[in-house]
């Protein structure tokens, strides 16, 4: 037992006081003169006899109630069994993430924990509030009831680890509690590896009840015909037993198209047949699972056609030419006296085809032209000089030639994971006619081949960046050192090559990927470019190159949808932005990694659990109520007692 002020026990003291008066009566008797005492003989000593038994009783009563009420004003209180932990912070991480549209046994998860809290937080408790995107700091329910009220789904990702670090961020002098309220789909063992041992934080993972849910994973085009686009949209079906879903596809809001899907595999495609011109639209679906990944917003720009030339002698670019046709290109071939280099600045793609030196001018307008977006092909010569290649390539990567070898070598693995090959084999070919090669160049590299020889070394290599794409020969393909010429892959190679970061097919853009765009655009000085919606709009990070500006979006926009780039009030394109389908499978509930945590199922179990593990118990009352008995006790003697 405690005392919240053990300095009036000292007046135990004045215990003595009661003592002393009934040790020493003071009093002074009379004496009172009777003709006979016989009779009163035997009264008198009944009378000192129970007399004496009165002052006993009432010394005693006396003293407890004189030790009760000292002890009440002392305050004393059994102290609680966490009591150390009585002035922590509150901290409540709340997951709103799309995973959180399930619904559970009262309605959507994220809605009935938000409702939770506004009804089972005590109105004095403070708190600090962190959700995906918002956090609210030092705050009581009744300040944070309207955030709460208002609280909308994050297109973030819930990152625990990255939440709890800003907790550990947010400098205190006291410890801290943390209340966690997820459905923990897709939470890892890394997301809680740091948690501070002495913090260990409560659970709650309310459980969906509904874990069915179809999502649109992608748009593209299929094939173009001569006048139409075949769009291919993928979808994934998770967990089992689906009915017919509804599909529609929209342009302009316009319906364009609907079909019924029946989900007899998890994966299924389908194909829309749409005019070869301009879209600005979406696909949908109706599900009874989450609602976010229901839609997948695209656009498909008016086809432009890509500019492509080819610096080397005429007779050994002829190939090229055959295949960046007049349709889809602009394509022209120059040798090395004829060149105008003021003209490279406007090429989507260049080709340095077979060159046996590279001048220094070339070099850094190159240089300057791939740091702007450009993509630039490099096909060595057998007469290249090895130090004039390593010299330019060290500009632009790691990529270093080694000394030709004169030997044949058979070109036979394809990297089919590389982008310059995505969507281009529908399987993966491991047995077809290899093309070969008499003489290359030995090639080290960090970067991964797009095709290898034989031997695993590097036939083709790509220097990949956001900005643009450096694509690496190792060895001649003229039709004296190589048949590399005649084999199938030489197409759909240099076609992609010449596409590479270039706005071709679908644009579907996704919230947070923080992919660069390029806007084919010349803008005035000082001119800006605006992206709009329906309901809102924002100033992306932007940098000129060129003919083009180069884009940067972050975070932005919030809400997924249709937009269009603005140059003042000019239009200049149409965008497309969709939520991370990071959310869509429920089934990635991961409860095991919370395991060695203390969970709840309410926010009020905890709240309880709280204050009943670290609030004293306060038995001063107690003893009130004891002095109070022993008051009426001591009066009830004197009455009654004889």
């Amino acid at each position: 037992m405690h005392f919240k002020h053990p300095e009036i026990l000292y007046f135990l003291f004045l215990l003595i006081v009661p003592i002393l008066v009934h040790l020493f009566q003071l009093r002074r008797f009379k004496t009172s003169y009777f003709t006979n005492v016989r009779f009163l003989k035997e009264l008198a000593v009944q009378t000192r006899k129970s007399s004496k038994i009165k002052k006993r009783l009432l010394l005693a009563t006396r003293l407890l109630l004189l030790i009760c009420a000292i002890l009440a004003f002392a305050q004393p209180f059994f102290e609680a069994k966490d009591s150390k932990n009585a002035s922590n912070e509150m901290y409540i991480i709340l997951d709103n993430s799309f995973s959180m549209q399930a619904k559970g046994k009262k309605g959507e998860l994220l809605k009935r924990a938000v409702q939770e809290l506004l009804e089972n937080t005590p109105e004095n408790a403070q708190f600090s509030l962190l959700t995906n995107t918002e956090n609210y700091w030092n705050t009581d329910i009744k300040s944070s009831k309207s955030s709460l009220q208002n609280l909308k789904y994050s297109a973030t990702p819930f990152e625990l680890s990255s939440i709890l670090a800003k907790v550990k961020a947010h400098k205190s002098a006291h410890k801290k509690d943390i209340v966690i309220i997820t459905d923990a789909v897709g939470l890892a063992e890394k997301d809680i590896k740091n948690i501070d041992p002495e913090e260990k934080p409560y659970f709650i993972i309310p459980e969906a009840e509904q874990k069915n849910n179809v999502s649109i994973d992608s748009v593209y085009i299929n094939q173009t015909l001569e006048n139409f686009y075949e769009i291919g949209v993928s979808l994934s079906a998770y967990d089992e037993d689906f009915k017919p879903v509804s599909t529609a596809l929209y342009n302009q809001n316009k319906l364009i198209a609907k079909t019924i899907i029946n989900f007899d595999a998890k994966k299924k495609k389908i194909n829309f047949t749409i005019p070869k011109e301009a879209f600005h639209g979406y696909v949908s679906i109706e599900d009874n699972g989450l609602t976010y990944d229901n839609k997948l917003y695209f656009s498909i720009s008016k086809a432009k056609k890509t500019n492509v030339i080819s610096i080397g002698e005429p007779e050994k670019s002829n190939f090229l030419s055959r295949i960046y046709t007049s349709a889809e290109f602009n394509y022209n071939n120059y040798s090395l006296s004829s060149l105008d280099y003021n003209g490279l600045e406007k090429q989507n793609t260049i080709i340095l085809n077979e060159l046996v030196e590279i001048p220094q001018a070339l070099q850094t307008t190159l240089k300057a032209f791939v740091s702007k977006g450009g993509n630039l092909v490099v096909i060595p010569s057998e007469k290249s000089s090895v130090a004039n290649l390593n010299t330019f390539l060290g500009n632009l990567g790691k990529i270093q030639f080694n000394n030709l070898q004169t030997e044949s070598k058979l070109i036979t693995k394809i990297n089919f994971d590389h982008p310059l090959f995505s969507g281009v084999f529908e399987n993966k070919i491991t047995n077809f006619q290899y093309p070969k090669t008499n003489a290359s160049f030995a090639v080290s590299s960090p970067y991964p081949a797009v095709l290898s020889y034989e031997d695993q070394s590097a036939f083709v290599t790509a220097v990949q960046s956001q900005v643009s794409g450096v694509i690496v020969f190792s060895a001649p393909i003229n039709a004296v050192n190589s048949n590399f010429q005649q084999s199938p892959l030489i197409v759909p190679l240099f076609y992609k090559i010449a596409q590479n970061n270039q706005k071709t097919g679908v644009n579907a853009l996704t919230i947070g990927n923080n992919q660069p765009y390029f806007v084919d655009v010349l803008l005035t000085k000082d001119a800006i470019l605006e992206v709009r919606g329906n309901e809102d709009s924002f100033i992306p990070i932007q940098q000129v190159l060129n003919n083009k500006v180069k884009l940067t979006f972050n975070d932005f926009p919030e809400t997924a949808g249709n937009y269009s780039v603005f140059d003042k009030k000019e239009w200049v394109e149409n965008l497309s932005f969709n939520y991370k389908r990071t959310e869509s499978d429920l089934s990635q509930v991961n409860t095991n990694v919370v395991s060695d945590f203390k969970t709840a199922d309410t926010i009020s179990t905890i709240f309880n659990t709280l204050q009943t593990e670290r609030t004293d118990s306060q038995i001063w009352k107690w003893f009130v109520i004891f002095a109070l008995l022993f008051l009426a006790l001591e009066m009830a003697i004197i009455k009654f007692v004889k």
